[in-house]
């Protein structure tokens, strides 16, 4: 039985409400987070900082993208070649912190300290597992595998974070000058991962479609599956 089934209308809207809520939270701290990191990161010389904030620049440019798709009138249309620009967006940042990284690690170019780095992406760690618990538990009630699958993506986020974190911690504590440089393959890494699912097909970016889509379009697509399972 599908948990959407065993959720009343009047539940049912108030998961999408709160699913909805998340995601623009998520969006709106993706946009600080990018800001902050890449001022930090230029200040600081970090290639992971700066690196970070692109990763989550193309985060909210993905959500953007999917947002217009969602302005069309016929939205399928768009969504191959929109996958395929946020895919090559992730490529770009890949071979862009894999280039910045490896002079860093040849050169010798140690980054320096950065508090700002550290306070952000360590509030990244606190923060994005909170965002994941809740919309997981709301996708859940909801019986909504897409909100499930975005809850996943951003606790993804909580990892490329910690490793961020670990690399300036690394290089400001312990006088480790390539680890900022090793936080930026691990990016490097994510953003081949992220791409690849978007070239396929695959990507989570529906977070604007669940800000943007009508609850009584969810209300009309659940009551027709209900009927289509009861043969009605």
């Amino acid at each position: 039985m599908h948990l959407r089934m065993m959720t009343s209308p009047s539940r049912r809207a108030v998961l999408q409400r709160r699913v909805r809520m998340i995601v623009a939270a998520t969006i709106v701290y993706n946009l600080i987070e990018a800001a902050v990191a890449l001022t930090a990161g230029a200040v600081a010389s970090s290639v992971a900082l700066i690196g970070f904030g692109l990763d989550s620049t193309i985060e909210v440019l993905s959500a953007a993208a999917v947002a217009w798709q969602f302005t069309r009138q016929d939205p399928e249309r768009w969504e191959r070649g929109t996958l395929r620009v946020i895919a090559v967006a992730f490529f770009a940042l890949a071979a862009y912190v894999v280039t910045s990284s490896t002079f860093a690690l040849v050169g010798g170019a140690a980054a320096e300290h950065s508090t700002v780095g550290i306070v952000l992406t360590a509030l990244s760690v606190a923060i994005m597992p909170l965002l994941s618990f809740a919309e997981r538990r709301a996708g859940r009630e909801l019986g909504s595998a897409t909100a499930i699958a975005d809850s996943k993506q951003t606790l993804v986020c909580t990892y490329l974070s910690a490793a961020v974190l670990v690399g300036l911690v690394l290089n400001s504590w312990l006088g480790w000058w390539w680890a900022d440089a090793a936080a930026g393959m691990v990016i490097a890494v994510f953003a081949v991962r992220e791409g690849t699912e978007a070239w396929r097909g695959d990507a989570c970016a529906t977070s604007a479609g669940m800000i943007l889509e009508p609850e009584h379009e969810h209300d009309q697509q659940h009551e027709i599956e209900h009927d289509h399972e009861h043969g009605r």
